[in-house]
């Protein structure tokens, strides 16, 4: 059994049984026999239903809020965003499926077209950060390019994957099509990885097991796409807006309490202004609201887990006493509780400020000028996001380009649409999901030549 635990309160809210090798072989077995029937249903009755599951979900944000508030300790306010952000994708892949277009080539003595088919049995393994999109983002387009879709979501946040594979048959999807299987990643998730009518693997999680799953993968030949870790630059040049640039900083890296990996935890400086910008970003991180997740209030939660707690404390811990430049409030008590932190003073190769450290702790580091920004924004494994900070339109477009990463903003922290590609360079993953062709990423494109010669 999975326990599922309060990340406020530590209290027990629901125990879920785990599945086994064999629940996987047999929730295959299923998905296969209605992934059939799902891939030859007419195209607007596919988007149809989705649209329907759409509705559904609009119906019970609330409910799947508070269940978030509950099993990952997530602000109300993102909970909320977080459902309405699953029927968004629902919508926007429903209307994908009637324009999965293939493609007219010309040659010569005949005609030769292209059609994307579905790949079959699609497995989704979700985190515990963002359960719902993160599980989405997948799962919808999936679906809408007419494969099944299994879904494994991390042990300890499994309620609001069940919860939506409940809302998904009360829509009308066909039984077996969209399934849950909660359970721990060495057994169910392994199983998943290495199952032969399995043919997709879709992971959002760390590097480390990211690199395994890919290893499975390859034995099979077997499609995957990897969201992975990050260690996103903040770059704040001296002509930006530093008003804006301080008061938006803090939310940057602390959203999700900072689990996120779009969080903008390597904060660089122009020396310039590096004295200035810290005057204006202390008061911003001491005002951070940080307490009861269900309160409308607060602006950041807990930690997901004891074990996460511990992860960020060792960090804090390894950094030299001086360097927490600014720290915030956070309660006392049960719960797994840490607060808005700010490392200041600490090598740019210190682990603190190269490696992902999955909590409310960024690192604030002085650059000297574009060519030194753009060689602290790049100096780390990861390459996921990140802003730049500057009125210049030139240097925001030469920094855009120089930064090696899949998804930047100038004079904002806005990382994820649904409508646009989303994606890491480097150790961040591989592949893109999301935007205008999420679905071909769920397709074989099939080459039919006609022969028109006599």
């Amino acid at each position: 059994m999975l326990q599922v635990l309060n990340p406020a309160t530590e209290e027990l809210v629901a125990t879920v049984p785990a599945a086994t090798p064999a629940d996987v072989d047999a929730a295959v077995a299923r998905a296969a026999a209605a992934q059939r029937g799902w891939a030859a249903a007419a195209p607007a009755d596919r988007a149809r239903l989705l649209r329907r599951f759409a509705a559904v979900v609009d119906d019970h944000v609330g409910e799947l809020a508070r269940l978030e508030v509950t099993e990952a300790g997530h602000t109300i306010g993102n909970a909320r965003w977080e459902a309405g952000n699953v029927r968004d994708l629902l919508d926007f892949a429903a209307g994908g499926v009637e324009r999965l277009n293939g493609r007219q080539i010309p040659v010569a003595g005949g005609l030769d077209v292209t059609i994307l088919e579905p790949l079959g049995v699609v497995g989704v393994i979700a985190p515990w950060n963002f359960p719902m999109p993160i599980a989405a983002w997948a799962t919808a387009p999936a679906l809408a390019a007419g494969n099944a879709v299994l879904l494994k979501p991390a042990e300890t946040t499994p309620l609001t994957a069940l919860r939506l594979a409940e809302l998904a048959l009360e829509a009308g999807l066909p039984e077996g099509l969209f399934q849950v299987l909660p359970g721990t990643g060495p057994v169910a998730g392994n199983a998943l990885v290495e199952h032969p009518g399995v043919a997709k693997i879709v992971f959002t999680g760390s590097t480390a097991v990211g690199k395994s799953i890919m290893a499975k993968c390859a034995g099979q030949v077997k499609r995957v796409t990897l969201e992975l870790g990050g260690k996103s630059p903040n770059i704040v040049f001296a002509d930006a807006d530093l008003e804006a640039a301080a008061a938006a900083t803090p939310m940057s890296f602390l959203d999700n309490s900072g689990q996120d990996c779009c969080a903008r935890t390597r904060v660089l400086v122009q020396r310039s202004v590096y004295d200035r910008f810290l005057e204006l970003l202390t008061p911003a991180i001491e005002e951070i609201v940080v307490g009861d997740p269900a309160d409308e209030r607060t602006q950041m939660g807990p930690l997901i887990s004891r074990a996460q707690l511990d992860r960020v404390r060792s960090y804090v811990d390894g950094a030299a006493e001086s360097a927490v430049g600014i720290r915030g409030k956070a309660p006392e008590g049960p719960g797994f509780w840490f607060p808005p932190t700010v490392l200041t003073g600490v090598a740019e190769n210190a682990p603190c400020a190269v490696e992902e450290i999955f909590g409310p702790v960024a690192v604030v580091l002085p650059f000297e000028d574009e060519a030194d920004a753009i060689r602290l924004a790049n100096a780390t494994e990861y390459g996921l996001s990140g802003s730049i900070w500057t009125r210049d339109v030139g240097r925001a477009l030469r920094a855009s380009r120089a930064v090696r990463a899949g998804n930047l903003s100038v004079n904002s922290h806005s990382s994820v649409r649904y409508s646009t590609p989303f994606g890491g360079y480097r150790q961040s993953g591989l592949g893109r999901e999301l935007g205008p062709d999420a679905l071909t990423a769920f397709t074989e494109t099939k080459n039919v030549f006609i022969s028109t010669e006599a």
